[in-house]
């Protein structure tokens, strides 16, 4: 058990007898009342949001994952397939369980998968994943510095934004956390 206020994003908790995922916390004090910590979190089972205030003085109970490192293989458009780098196994995961993550899914990357009781639950990215762009404007000469940004396509299918001087071809290191460019690779 662990205290309300020691909640944080991507955690995942027993909450009425079901895992729910962190999604944001809040933490206020309001004048003249006690401090609460405002969660939004997502059913595992469900899918569905929902929202929770807890009083600062709450236990939560932090569900015990399993942590398992795979290598992500290739997906064939419904199931993402990955293998354990210990024991060689091969597993399928659906799309729905994945996420937004698969938009950093290239072959070769190594992700920690969570399991629960033996059922994965949660794919965890690294920080960064180096990408290549397929499609963009032609890049400017002399475009070095500036603040100025063009859409990006990359070879997952994800767009972000780049600064202009990145060409097509290009291998850039984007953050899997929020989805922006960080440097050539």
């Amino acid at each position: 058990m662990i205290s309300a206020t020691q909640l944080r994003p991507g955690m995942v908790v027993k909450f009425n007898n079901e895992l729910y995922s962190i999604f944001s916390v809040n933490h206020r004090t309001p004048g003249n009342l006690r401090g609460f910590v405002q969660v939004k979190m997502r059913s595992l089972r469900s899918g569905s949001m929902t929202e929770h205030r807890f009083s600062s003085e709450d236990k939560v109970e932090k569900a015990v994952m399993e942590e398992q490192q795979m290598e992500y293989l290739y997906d064939d458009g419904e199931f993402f397939y990955f293998m354990n780098t210990e024991s060689f196994e091969q597993m399928h995961l659906m799309k729905e369980l994945l996420g937004d993550a698969i938009q950093y899914l290239i072959p070769q990357l190594l992700v920690s998968v969570e399991f629960y009781e033996g059922k994965p639950i949660s794919v965890e990215l690294p920080a960064t994943v180096d990408l290549t762009v397929v499609e963009t404007e032609p890049g400017m000469k002399g475009a070095s510095v500036s603040n100025v940004t063009k859409p990006a396509k990359l070879e997952t299918g994800l767009v972000v934004q780049v600064p202009p001087f990145i060409t097509e071809g290009e291998k850039i290191r984007v953050n899997t956390a929020e989805g922006t460019y960080q440097e050539r690779a």
